[in-house]
């Protein structure tokens, strides 16, 4: 996956608002709206631009209550760990889930209306599978930033 200089200011400017036309983004990144599109199909399709997507507010949409759960498995087989897996990517309820180093094995995001529902779904998702050895839950008290928006310097010319 190859970029330029243009490249990654396309990503800056796409990264803070993705409703641009192309038009004001190839103004913004000094090309013609033909010359971004064309750069912009091109991020996509290469897996540089994975999705476009809006933040939505949890509480705005009836989920305010939020948790990061620790997850930690039985053991590290990688049967086990692509099972939880695909369990985490068929979950609703699973925000972003992330499979990690350290004390646990996945660190999820997870959203509910209630701490009822977040205990409803902690018997479904956690205890009743065997593969789960334990789980810590911290509850959000503030969300301080939401963003998906990475930090992309620009190759430098050789």
């Amino acid at each position: 996956m190859q970029y330029d200089r243009i490249d990654a200011r396309i990503l800056e400017i796409v990264q803070r608002n993705n409703r641009l036309t192309t038009e004001v983004l190839g103004e913004q990144a000094g090309l013609s709206a033909t010359a971004c599109q064309r750069r912009l199909k091109r991020l996509r399709s290469d897996g540089i631009i994975e999705a476009d997507v809006s933040i939505v507010s949890p509480k705005a949409v009836g989920r305010p209550i939020q948790m990061l759960v620790l997850v930690s498995l039985e053991r590290e087989r990688s049967d086990i760990i692509d099972r939880f897996k695909r369990v985490i990517k068929s979950s609703a309820e699973v925000v972003n889930g992330f499979y990690v180093t350290g004390d646990a094995d996945f660190v999820l995001y997870i959203t509910a209306r209630t701490m009822e529902d977040y205990e409803q779904f902690t018997r479904r998702f956690f205890y009743e599978n065997p593969d789960i050895k334990g789980v810590k839950t911290m509850v959000i008290m503030d969300r301080v930033k939401a963003s998906f928006a990475v930090p992309v310097e620009a190759p430098s010319e050789d």
